[in-house]
């Protein structure tokens, strides 16, 4: 399916599912969000990294219109819907402040590994007790998809975007797996090198070497 949607680029990478909290300011995106939400339509958060906007992005709706500032600004709360792929902008929409775009939307497979999910989230609390962070997911571990657990495990920018341009649950299921093999040795070497500078001007109680 191929369709028009109007565009909100920002910073960041949502994921389906996910609920977004967003203050709205600029008058293009003021005008934005109040016809969406008058017309119950979905708009497109592409993300922009290094000052480019990708061609990948999540389909969001408005869940509500929290507040509306004296001034017009808004405060929103919104729920990612689906991945879209942009085919073509449209810098200039007739009659409208902000721009939109031509996407499609891929087909996704979304059925992940069960023993391998439960592997990444075992990975996943052993870098959390390592980060001394305390995060709880509602669901057995088999049933949690990785996007709900994306933003949860020190991804930078562009590695949580190559994560949302994955389009099978078991490719992002071998995506995490393979960050927390990387990742997790060096929190724990960081720990560890954290408790020898600590120790730095205590005491030492060491015995001696029996070579001399």
């Amino acid at each position: 399916m191929t369709n028009f949607i109007p565009i909100f680029p920002l910073g960041i990478v949502v994921y389906p599912e996910e609920n977004l909290n967003l203050h709205i300011f600029e008058p293009r995106y003021k005008q934005l969000i109040t016809e969406c939400s008058e017309q119950k339509k979905a708009f497109g958060i592409p993300p922009v990294i290094e000052n480019k906007m990708q061609d990948y992005g999540s389909l969001v709706t408005i869940i509500e219109i929290s507040k509306v500032h004296d001034n017009g600004e808004m405060d929103i709360k919104t729920k990612g819907e689906r991945v879209f792929r942009i085919l073509e902008v449209i810098k200039n929409v007739p009659d409208k402040l902000y721009s939109g775009a031509i996407v499609n939307y891929p087909d996704t497979y979304e059925r992940g590994n069960i023993e391998l999910m439960r592997k990444v989230m075992a990975g996943i609390r052993d870098l959390h007790r390592l980060l001394k962070v305390t995060k709880e997911f509602d669901k057995p571990d088999e049933e949690i998809r990785c996007f709900e657990v994306a933003h949860h495990i020190g991804l930078s920018l562009e590695e949580e975007y190559e994560l949302l341009g994955l389009l099978d649950e078991r490719q992002r299921q071998e995506y995490v797996k393979r960050h927390l093999t990387k990742v997790i040795p060096m929190v724990a070497g960081l720990e560890q090198l954290k408790e020898k500078i600590k120790l730095n001007g205590h005491f030492k109680n060491l015995p001696g070497f029996d070579g001399f």
